[in-house]
């Protein structure tokens, strides 16, 4: 298209009304050229991102440990001795946690939260069809939690709008035009790669990332999406060997690569905020996950593994009259599968969310000692719960 003619289809005013995808694609060229020519103006720069370092205390009990063995274990060897802050405290990195971690496995195996022999890799796909459930929010905090106890996580963001990605100090669309997200895995158009090859390391020691990316949406109009869905379990147990957990946080859609994941998903986790109006879209929602998931389940012939499934409740406000009726409607009806622990409506964790941090990774910055504490411990409580199904699932003591 000339200069010329994308200039009389981008304009208000045309003698004839051009079709909406010419529009459209004339609009997104427009915009692509003025955005290289701006730089980076026009969006924030990819800073370099570390995770913060741990005191002593935090650091012992993320371990297992007392502060005291920890201080004992430092003086034994001087190579464990951490850096020290301008206040001369003790600050380790989450790699030196892991060391010590390591350390300890030597004598005590239990100290090292890693898959043993004849334990199945854990796939769990947090899930709701309505935006803005809280579901990127748990599947982020839940894949640091898990990272920060020693599990070794791979993130996959199913969202083409990449908040997860985000989060992870991620920016896809920064990247080029090569397939960078799982789509790359289970398209079979000659573009496919190893998923191997698209993980990324992040930031946050442990955690490797599956980004999201717009492209994600080409796999809906692409060609046999019938395939992709089975797809997904294999490019997923492609890198089974290098990691514990997987955590999917899904689109808000039950499009092809969900319901890949769905299927794969050896635990389920459904975000769920109490509100009446919630209840009757998540109603819908379940009825059509059922009927898309048998479809697949039949057409695959064979029942996968499934560990667990849970509704997590989500932005909860406890003292909310209305809310707490609406808990114990799901309650009653769903019994233990809705988990004992729920994501507090919590000012901390929106604040750093805000930031495009977690409150894990946030720590106390910021916030009063209280208000981070109480969510903190609110979401460790959540976490811990999870990581008791992994653990029962492996048949471990939790």
């Amino acid at each position: 298209m000339s200069k010329a003619a994308d200039s009389r289809i981008i304009g208000r005013k045309q003698a004839s009304p051009a079709p909406f995808d010419a529009v459209i694609a004339a609009h997104a060229e427009a915009l692509t050229r003025q955005l290289a020519r701006a730089g980076g103006r026009f969006s924030p720069p990819s800073l370099p991102r570390e995770l913060r370092r741990f005191p002593t205390g935090e650091a012992a009990r993320l371990i297992g440990i007392t502060d005291a063995y920890l201080r004992q274990l430092i003086l034994s060897d001087e190579a464990l001795e951490p850096e020290k802050g301008p206040a001369g405290r003790r600050l380790f990195t989450l790699g030196q946690i892991n060391d010590l971690r390591r350390r300890l496995a030597r004598t005590r195996p239990g100290y090292l939260r890693h898959r043993r022999a004849g334990e199945h890799l854990q796939v769990i796909a947090v899930t709701n069809v309505k935006g803005r459930s809280g579901k990127t929010t748990a599947a982020a905090h839940l894949a640091q939690y898990l990272a920060l106890q020693g599990f070794r996580v791979l993130a996959v963001d199913l969202d083409p709008q990449a908040a997860l990605s985000g989060l992870l100090g991620c920016r896809p669309e920064r990247d080029d035009g090569v397939s960078r997200t799982l789509y790359g895995a289970v398209r079979r158009d000659g573009a496919e790669r190893p998923l191997a090859e698209i993980l990324r390391p992040t930031h946050f020691p442990g955690i490797d990332l599956v980004p999201g990316h717009l492209e994600l949406m080409a796999c809906e109009h692409g060609a046999g999406p019938e395939g992709i869905v089975g797809r997904v379990a294999g490019a997923l147990a492609s890198v089974a060997d290098a990691y514990d957990v997987v955590v999917v946080d899904c689109s808000a859609q039950l499009g092809v690569l969900t319901l890949g994941a769905l299927s794969a998903a050896t635990g389920i986790l459904v975000t769920v905020q109490p509100q009446r109006l919630d209840l009757a879209g998540l109603s819908g929602s379940l009825r059509m996950t059922a009927d898309l998931l048998g479809a697949v389940l039949r057409d695959a012939g064979g029942a996968p593994r499934h560990d667990f499934l849970r509704y997590l409740v989500t932005c909860h406000a406890p003292a909310d009259g209305p809310q707490t009726q609406v808990v114990g409607l799901l309650r009653a009806l769903f019994g233990e599968q809705v988990m004992t622990h729920a994501v507090p409506f919590s000012p901390a964790i929106a604040e750093a969310g805000a930031a495009g941090r977690t409150l894990y990774e946030a720590g106390r910055e910021g916030l009063s000692r209280q208000a981070y504490d109480r969510a903190v411990e609110a979401l460790d409580a959540v976490n811990a719960e999870i990581a008791g199904e992994i653990a029962q699932a492996w048949g471990r003591a939790a």
